[in-house]
């Protein structure tokens, strides 16, 4: 009986679904002409992580970004989201880059029920602006506020911008520098903002996962699982971050 018990919870063992890594990068590099802003990276990052990735300026941070998003193609090896291409996977990943990617004449409520538009196929506009004006409250901005988004100071430009990202919920967030331009109190609300996100469940597993950079290592410290560090394109280390 003892053989038969053990047979049995090896057979359960061996049949389990195999885990697919929220991303994976296969000696990635990426080449400007003679430039090499990635250098065969070779990584992986399992879904429901929050990673912070961290270097200098031109360590090639907002390239690798970019390329896990299927913004641009590595020049040599492979990228899969969810064990697929990323072009495959637009619609589970959300990129805030640099810049905020807002329509200036929109007021922040315009922007979001336009942006909300393009991720949903027959909801009405009614409750597309709802669901606008609550992606807006939770980052501290005012739905009613009717000033223009280019009226804006660049702190509530960046605030929108996350709400934008957050509005399609998606299962990868990629963030570029997401705490530039925000005062203290500002960052850390969006750090609480993004700590919530990040435990929410995915379409792809039991939480989401959340992909940053930035140069203020301590301030980003409470979504750092682990760390990820860049220098001259090439990959230094990926570490789980002490507590």
């Amino acid at each position: 009986m003892q053989l038969a018990n053990d047979f049995r919870a090896e057979t359960i063992e061996n049949t389990a679904a195999p885990v697919v890594p929220a991303v994976e990068l296969n000696r990635v590099s990426r080449l400007y002409g003679s430039f090499v802003a990635l250098r065969e990276v070779t990584v992986k990052l399992a879904a429901g992580s929050s990673v912070v990735m961290l270097g200098e300026n031109g360590a090639g941070k907002s390239t690798l970004l970019k390329v896990i998003a299927g913004l641009q193609s590595p020049s040599y090896g492979t990228v899969s989201i969810f064990g697929e291409n990323p072009r495959d996977q637009r619609g589970v990943i959300a990129y805030m880059s640099h810049s905020t990617m807002l329509y200036d004449e929109l007021t922040g409520i315009e922007n979001l029920t336009y942006f909300g538009s393009l991720h949903t196929e027959g909801v009405g506009r009614a409750a597309l602006r709802e669901k606008a004006a609550e992606a807006l409250t939770e980052v501290g901005l005012d739905p009613a506020n009717t000033r223009r988004v280019g009226e804006y100071s660049q702190g509530m430009r960046q605030r929108a911008s996350l709400a934008r990202v957050l509005l399609s919920e998606p299962d990868l967030l990629l963030l570029d520098e997401p705490f530039s331009n925000l005062d203290v109190g500002s960052a850390q609300s969006m750090i609480t903002r993004l700590l919530a996100y990040a435990a929410q469940p995915s379409r792809s597993g039991p939480a989401r996962t959340l992909l940053l950079t930035t140069h203020q290592a301590e301030l980003a410290r409470p979504l750092a699982q682990s760390t990820l560090t860049l220098n001259a394109g090439q990959l230094v280390s990926l570490v789980e971050t002490p507590r």
